[in-house]
């Protein structure tokens, strides 16, 4: 069976095929993290739709893309929040503006999302102001509610950082367990998976839920400190608490072979890991040269080519701002043969019952 399905595919009775994980929503059309891009996703065909979690005062998690407030909410307009402006240590980085950690949970629901990209997404800007802020519980709800029978959508939380005012509190993994308890999802049958860069949060978030607990995904960044991760002693060692890794497009270009292999894929593999890769982006400002048309940045490139190169190394899943030209890419692959599909299958009705 492929790494897939049992990560990010289940039931085992549908066919194999890469997952198409919609980036905070479909954030190319729609201001990310808001209702409007989650719906998108799935309406575009998303498999997963993929939040990104932090803390407020409170303890409630809620999505947006970092703790910051300043880019995708309208917060620096609101004079009753003024002073919330605050300098705050943020991985090694001073960083001044309104943080979610200084806001209880009915503060944040007055504010409003805004395009986080205005300068490359024009377009999104007609929505700001229209959507709010939502919780982790609201997107879980909106996955169940839109999931059928033959669309099954699961959410891929990445839990990202949190800097409490007072120098202490809770962790992100314990609050994040406790909510996933809560919620009736903290099993590797249900419908989240859990991503972060932090391996201490991830080992963290397994201890406290178990080897039953949902299935995690180590992201392994573009720099010199994701390099021994995707090492085959790295990659074995990351098997001991999750199921996938996550590395970047770059990353998986640069370790493509002549052949049109991608060792580090192979390898992962071979450690039973999925792969998925973030984030696949439509603007040419994302794009290899090749794949450019004009030059604005805000253009829009071959993002369906490059999907194409993408899942031609093999990958188990793409992470990406516009999930239905991933699902064009995917359609415009040959069709597996029949005989491929009935091993595939039985692969999986076997694995199934183990």
């Amino acid at each position: 069976m492929r790494a897939t399905e049992s990560l990010a595919m289940p039931p085992v009775t549908r066919l194999p095929r890469p997952a198409v994980i919609g980036h905070r929503g479909a954030p190319a059309y729609r201001p990310e993290h808001t209702a409007a891009s989650f719906e998108l996703a799935i309406d575009q065909g998303a498999d997963l739709i993929e939040p990104d979690v932090v803390v407020t005062r409170d303890g409630v998690l809620v999505v947006r893309h970092e703790s910051d407030l300043s880019l995708s909410t309208d917060v620096a307009e609101r004079a009753e929040f003024a002073d919330r402006r605050t300098t705050r240590l943020v991985r090694g980085e001073q960083v001044t503006s309104w943080f979610t950690e200084d806001f209880a949970l009915d503060e944040l629901r007055t504010l409003r999302s805004v395009e986080r990209m205005p300068e490359l997404r024009p377009l999104n800007t007609a929505y700001d102001g229209q959507y709010g802020i939502l919780t982790l519980a609201e997107v879980i709800e909106l996955a169940r509610r839109r999931s059928t029978p033959e669309h099954h959508v699961q959410v891929l939380v990445e839990l990202k950082n949190v800097v409490w005012p007072s120098g202490s509190g809770p962790t992100l993994a314990a609050l994040a367990a406790d909510e996933l308890r809560r919620l009736g999802v903290a099993h590797a049958a249900g419908p989240v998976i859990v991503q972060s860069f932090d391996t201490a949060l991830l080992r963290e978030l397994r201890d406290r839920l178990g080897e039953h607990g949902p299935r995690l995904v180590q992201l392994v960044s573009d720099f010199e400190h994701g390099d021994r991760m995707v090492t085959r002693a790295g990659l074995r060692e990351i098997s001991t608490y999750a199921q996938g890794i996550g590395p970047g497009r770059k990353r998986i270009l640069a370790a493509a072979a002549s052949d049109g292999s991608c060792p580090l894929v192979v390898e992962a593999h071979r450690a039973a890991l999925s792969v998925f890769c973030w984030t696949l982006r439509a603007e040419n400002a994302f794009l290899p040269a090749h794949l450019r048309n004009g030059d604005e940045a805000g253009g829009a490139g071959d993002v369906v080519a490059h999907a194409q190169e993408l899942l031609d190394l093999g990958l188990d899943g793409i992470i990406t701002d516009s999930p239905d030209q991933v699902v064009t890419a995917l359609r415009s692959r040959l069709p597996v043969p029949a005989a491929d599909r009935l091993t595939a299958a039985a692969s999986a009705a076997h694995a199934g019952r183990g």
